[in-house]
């Protein structure tokens, strides 16, 4: 039999397929279907920074007001108000998941700011969450704002977070930064103990007949993995901090390749709402069977296979191979 386990964050897991956040981590009966399926981890839905500011009703007093006059603009933003659970519910439900599961449990907290994160970070921790996760969702819209600046600000989220608890701090951030080794080396060594890659970028479509700005979701597929693969291969043997790949793991070879490329974990969030809870445990059933195939006696063993250190074609990571990618379109 084929070991599966795998070490993510400090903890031993039971197998690579973790749930990333979505809605489906809001119910503590689909956590404990989800663990029945094989899930080796869940990270629970994200607490919003923008749910902490509500607490004092500044921010719900400011978005509200005048809305009469510009509901065009305002009306993009959410109504916070409906999020099921507020930043006191979401720290009872990280003690509800611990008590109804056995499988670690990761809280996660979206913003870009330190402010009440810190003070929320220590909340998680003292809830019960295993881990935590920092879901960084940042577009730095403003001319002035260089590029320095923000990822300085990633550091120091991360320093100051990671100092205030004792429990591992994962970052969740997106590929868009004007050298990505370097910042994965940076948010590295300002303590990150993971490296979740990559957060999505949601664009908005724009809505012709009413002439408005509308939120638009996509639910990711396969392909979207290759940037994944791409990175994490390059990573590889370069920082200590754990990767994980989330964003574009669907089937067994998604979940496969994100090992060979170095992950610890791939996440799975699309895949479960696309076909259900019950579709991990066909992903488990296809790792357990490739591996016992090509005659793999464990997960470690594949880890980090096929990273741009490993591979007979390093080059195969950067130019050379986008220009083979061209020639071989050219001489179709």
């Amino acid at each position: 039999m084929s070991d599966l386990t795998t070490r993510y964050l400090g903890l031993t897991l039971k197998n690579p397929l973790v749930v990333s956040p979505s809605p489906l981590c809001q119910e503590l009966g689909s956590i404990r279907q989800m663990e029945d399926a094989g899930a080796s981890a869940v990270v629970l839905h994200s607490l919003f920074e923008e749910q902490l500011t509500l607490e004092s009703q500044d921010l719900d007093n400011f978005l509200t007001h005048g809305t009469d006059s510009f509901a065009e603009a305002l009306s993009y933003y959410p109504d916070l108000g409906q999020y099921k659970m507020g930043p006191e519910g979401y720290l009872e439900h990280i003690r509800k998941a611990k008590a109804a599961v056995k499988i670690p449990v990761i809280g996660s907290l979206n913003g870009v700011s330190t402010g009440g994160w810190i003070s929320y970070a220590k909340k998680i921790e003292q809830a019960g969450a295993d881990a935590l996760e920092l879901n960084v969702y940042y577009i730095p819209t403003d001319p002035e704002m260089s590029g320095a600046q923000v990822e300085q600000m990633y550091a120091d989220l991360v320093r100051d977070v990671g100092a205030s608890v004792k429990i591992p701090v994962a970052v969740k951030l997106g590929p868009y930064f004007s050298s990505m080794a370097s910042m994965a080396r940076r948010l590295d060594q300002a303590g990150a103990s993971g490296l979740v890659l990559f957060n999505r970028f949601y664009q908005p479509d724009f809505d012709l007949e009413e002439l408005a700005v509308t939120p638009n979701l996509l639910l990711s597929r396969s392909e979207e993995l290759r940037l994944r693969l791409t990175w994490v291969g390059i990573l590889y043997g370069r920082i200590k901090a754990d990767m994980a790949i989330t964003g574009g793991v669907h089937t067994a070879e998604d979940a496969i390749k994100s090992m060979m490329a170095g992950a610890r974990v791939a996440m799975m969030t699309s895949a479960l709402l696309r076909n259900g809870i019950a579709h991990l445990k066909t992903v488990h059933s296809g790792i357990v069977d490739w591996m016992e195939k090509h005659e793999y006696a464990s997960i470690q063993q594949m880890q980090g296979s096929m990273s741009q250190k490993s591979v007979a074609e390093p080059a195969a990571f950067v130019r050379a191979n986008y220009m083979k990618v061209l020639g071989s379109y050219a001489a179709r």
